[in-house]
């Protein structure tokens, strides 16, 4: 108890935000945006609960992360350098985006409790030919931590960054507190100057309890395809959820008071809009269209990069999330951990093709039936049924023989 409290006066100290505002501060400015009471004039509230110095910490570590991945998505976009054989500035914002997550959460936590799995590892920084590029990282590790003013005169040195990002390499489990990292989801969003989400998670004895999603490109007003035309061109998303408490959406330099948010109500499959993978490398498309046409849906799929996705749902921007990775893929928990917990405590529901819930238990991969579906309680039926005749359907034509 000691401990904890400890803890949570350091916490306050190093981040004064005002507990009684009626809106987060900006992220750029206060230096961890608390989860806090909303006004009267807001939908909701997210108050505190057991997680809210976890979220709290989560917002701030994703914000500097995200101020880093903006910095280099920037010049990726302005010098045309995408198509570079090495990859080497995706890496750059990969790496560096872990060493501050990592590096923050491990600072500011009580001793010997931080345990991170992330997707990086450091093993290529540490080769004689990736000394170059870990310069280049701890630069941009550093420029980051300077412009954010939080850690007074703090440097950190090559081997700091690298100690930060080796500390993803934690194996996950069914006991234990683990946070779950995806320091750039949605690579070719990001290599395209789209969508791309730095998606942080927290799991307690195997389940999710907390997650934060930095969406930097994410526009603040609906992407609904048949939603009103809006004059409202504000991007940078923020959105926070932990159990029991509700998802709230902020936008990411904090001009906007934050707000509850709730996935769509629609009842009707016919209008019930869908959100998949932007490209068809990483889902079947042309099952999640056999799907859409059992259902009876006509309107186009709204397709982003990344954790954007459940974002997006989050709020109420689609209604159906459908995921189904083709023959051999192993789906990772970073890229699901964060946005999971945003839609289940949006008012979604989340599930395999077999209508089980996402087991985080397992360590770093989901063993799951099929892929990945997301919409709200009224549809589930619905929708669960459509994958699954659509499934047999794909499994019967791959055999030559037509489905009962």
């Amino acid at each position: 108890m000691q401990a904890l409290g400890a803890r949570r006066a350091f916490l306050r100290s190093s981040f004064p935000c005002s507990r009684s505002s009626s809106s987060w501060k900006a992220l750029g400015n206060c230096r961890a945006p608390s989860i806090v009471r909303l006004g009267r004039r807001g939908v909701g509230a997210i108050r505190s609960m057991a997680y809210e110095d976890d979220v709290r910490l989560a917002i701030k570590a994703v914000s500097l992360a995200s101020r880093l991945c903006q910095a280099v998505q920037r010049k990726l976009v302005a010098n045309e350098t995408q198509a570079k054989a090495d990859q080497s500035p995706v890496t750059v914002a990969d790496y560096g985006s872990q060493a501050l997550v990592s590096w923050v959460l491990e600072r500011e936590l009580p001793p010997g409790t931080f345990h991170l799995i992330a997707e990086e590892d450091s093993e290529d920084l540490r080769a004689e030919d990736g000394s170059e590029m870990l310069k280049r990282i701890t630069q941009l590790v550093n420029e980051t931590i300077a412009a954010d003013g939080s850690f007074g005169s703090t440097v950190l040195s090559e081997d700091d960054v690298l100690t930060a990002i080796s500390r993803g390499d934690s194996p996950g489990g069914p006991s234990g507190r683990y946070w779950v990292l995806d320091p750039i989801d949605g690579t070719r969003g990001f290599v395209r100057g789209d969508q791309y989400a730095v998606a942080l998670g927290l799991l307690d004895n195997g389940e999710v309890v907390a997650g934060v999603l930095g969406c930097p490109n994410l526009p603040l007003a609906s992407i609904a395809a048949n939603g009103a035309a809006s004059d409202d061109k504000a991007v940078g998303c923020v959105f926070a959820a932990s159990r029991g408490a509700g998802t709230v959406m902020q936008s990411m330099d904090g001009s906007r008071e934050a707000q509850r948010v709730y996935v769509s109500s629609v009842d009707d499959s016919k209008l019930a809009a869908f959100c998949e993978s932007f490209e068809a490398a990483h889902s079947k498309q042309g099952l999640t269209a056999n799907i859409a046409r059992i259902l009876g849906v006509s309107a186009p799929p709204i397709r982003i990069d990344s954790q954007a996705k459940y974002g997006a749902m989050a709020r109420g921007d689609a209604v159906i999330y459908l995921r189904f990775p083709h023959a051999g893929y192993r789906e990772k928990i970073w890229d699901h951990a964060a946005g999971l917990i945003v839609i289940t405590e949006a008012g979604g529901e989340v599930f395999d093709a077999a209508g089980k819930p996402l087991d985080f238990s397992m360590g770093r991969f989901l063993d799951l039936e099929k892929g990945i579906i997301a919409t709200n309680p009224s549809l589930r039926s619905a929708v669960l049924a459509a994958v699954q005749t659509a499934i047999k359907e794909e499994e019967s034509a791959l055999k030559g023989v037509s489905p009962l």
